[in-house]
């Protein structure tokens, strides 16, 4: 089974992915964007948020999507993946930016990933004062420097875009303790093997 742990920054991601790999230790663990040499690259320009043009970021995402899916989604769709992001990310960022029409959008993605998405996507949920909170505690990056306001608008993007794509959202309040929320993943997992 393929799933994504999808959320803004500081929504715990990592952590998560490192807890559920001990559950799953044949488990392939990956991440968008960066998980292949040339994702590796694209991911260091866009953070850097050196890309001046809002489609030219855009492409970035969807090359780093392309070559994942064909180097490690699309080799192990018979083993269970655990991606740290995946195109619903990329869909929602865009749909921010309001550049590309939604139809655009779902024709570009369904291109660059030949129609293979996550079956279940798990969505770290943070309030607005939970979010603020974490952001003074850390060293923020070139998205994270947009502000609270901007990463929680790509939070509800994240929700419209499991929509569009008609993935299985589990959303999950973020605010938790982190074995709570491992908890709650390993419950919706399992929900489906049975």
């Amino acid at each position: 089974m393929y799933i994504a742990i999808e959320g803004i920054d500081t929504a715990g991601k990592s952590t998560q992915i490192t807890k559920l790999s001990k559950h799953f230790s044949d488990a392939i663990i990956t991440k968008e964007p960066g998980a292949t040499q040339v994702g590796k690259e694209i991911r260091n320009i866009v953070l850097s948020a050196k890309a001046q043009s809002n489609k030219a970021e855009f492409l970035l995402f969807l090359a780093d999507r392309a070559e994942h899916i064909q180097e490690i989604i699309q080799p192990n769709l018979d083993k269970m993946i655990i991606s740290d992001r995946s195109a619903v990310s990329g869909i929602a960022y865009a749909l921010v930016q309001k550049e590309i029409s939604k139809k655009d959008l779902l024709a570009l993605n369904d291109f660059a990933t030949n129609k293979i998405y996550p079956k279940k996507v798990f969505l770290l949920y943070l309030t607005q004062k939970e979010l603020e909170h974490r952001l003074s505690q850390k060293k923020l990056d070139g998205i994270e420097l947009r502000g609270s306001q901007y990463l929680l608008s790509i939070q509800d993007a994240i929700i419209e875009a499991t929509e569009l794509l008609g993935i299985e959202l589990i959303k999950i309040d973020a605010t938790q303790s982190r074995s709570a929320i491992t908890q709650n993943i390993l419950y919706n997992i399992k929900e489906n093997d049975d």
